[in-house]
């Protein structure tokens, strides 16, 4: 019983996965769903057993895009850390995925402004609790005396993203530079900026 029960999971994960893969490659406008069958080596017809339409195959690829950032945060934010430490971890668990998720991150980051409008309502709702949830380290930072007491935090929290969202572009060109070593500088550079002294 359980083993059947599992496997339309796993057959929908690997769809999803395939449509990650597709979608980041192509990009949602030059991407079909006939090019996510190809990839899984089924007819097309197949896939709407799983996702109805492309728009929809885009929005669950998305939606685990950001889901993963979020949960990461979510516990890094409860955690007894320093803010310091917290912005740290922040980027080390943003830049993990492209690991093993880079599809998943790239189509997020690239492709969800074509999602339909209440879709990306939906996603947008998730990627602005992201954001607050860095926002609310920055602030806890400056309450605290680790940040300076100037910084404007939504900003900060956005230029964060901004920064550490474009390693998705370059990531695997530059054969030394590991997620690690990538984590590490940015969290130099950036905890510099937002720890220097007040102008």
């Amino acid at each position: 019983m359980a083993r059947k029960a599992s496997h339309p999971r796993r057959r929908s994960a690997a769809i999803l996965d395939a449509a990650a893969e597709v979608f980041a490659e192509r990009g949602f406008y030059g991407a079909s769903t006939q090019n996510i069958a190809d990839v899984l080596g089924i007819r097309q017809a197949s896939l709407y057993y799983y996702f109805p339409s492309k728009e929809v195959a885009l929005e669950q690829v998305c939606l685990r895009g950001v889901e993963v950032f979020l949960e990461a945060a979510i516990a890094i934010a409860a955690g007894p850390d320093s803010a310091r430490d917290k912005i740290q971890r922040i980027i080390k668990e943003h830049l993990s995925p492209l690991l093993d998720r880079r599809a998943y991150v790239r189509t997020f980051i690239n492709e969800r402004q074509y999602l339909p409008t209440e879709s990306r309502r939906r996603i947008g709702r998730l990627s602005r609790a992201y954001e607050r949830l860095i926002e609310d380290i920055l602030k806890s930072g400056v309450r605290n005396g680790e940040f300076r007491r100037d910084l404007d935090c939504r900003l900060a929290a956005l230029a964060l993203l901004g920064m550490i969202n474009a390693v998705a572009a370059w990531y695997g060109k530059e054969p030394k530079a590991t997620v690690d070593r990538i984590a590490a500088q940015y969290a130099r550079l950036y905890l510099g900026g937002v720890g220097g002294k007040t102008l």
